[in-house]
């Protein structure tokens, strides 16, 4: 009698135990800084859980996401790959550190992110009108809302039942 090798099976699950469940909770707020960089924990996580199978609702790779992509150079495919391989935050940071065709010193990092953490829409007619009318869906007074940020934030708060 010959005794078979087991099957190998590959679970992602297994390998991102740490990918977020997007249909349970939002993604890190684009906020908060990994490295430096806002967005980039955001985008970690959304691309975590979309290898998983648990982005819900939620895009890896969406316009939002393409600022961080063209500042680093770093394709969306490539961290993807990296993401695939299990890694955790700060092994991913050290991974775009070294890979990153656009390197760029810490000081230009924090003045990039403090610009991206501050920027509203362009003052063109239709991005201004597409970007009241996303606030008025949560709540048609909210005078504080003036950046993508902000409604970003906004948008994930009242998407997991919070109010406006």
């Amino acid at each position: 009698m010959t005794t078979r090798a087991p099957l190998i099976r590959f679970d992602m699950n297994t390998i991102l135990n740490h990918a977020p469940n997007l249909t349970q909770r939002p993604p890190r707020s684009p906020r908060v800084r990994l490295g430096g960089y806002v967005a980039l924990a955001r985008i970690l996580d959304k691309g975590r859980a979309e290898i998983a199978g648990t982005a819900g609702d939620y895009k890896y790779n969406n316009p939002g996401d393409y600022h961080w992509f063209r500042f680093t150079g770093i394709t969306p495919e490539a961290l993807k790959a990296e993401l695939t391989s299990g890694k955790g935050d700060g092994e991913i940071l050290a991974w775009i550190q070294e890979n990153a065709p656009n390197k760029h010193t810490p000081w230009e990092i924090q003045q990039w992110s403090a610009y991206f953490s501050e920027r509203g829409p362009d003052s063109d007619v239709e991005t201004l009108e597409m970007f009241a009318g996303r606030i008025a869906q949560f709540n048609k007074t909210r005078e504080d809302v003036k950046t993508w940020f902000d409604l970003l934030d906004l948008d994930d708060h009242v998407t997991f039942g919070g109010k406006a």
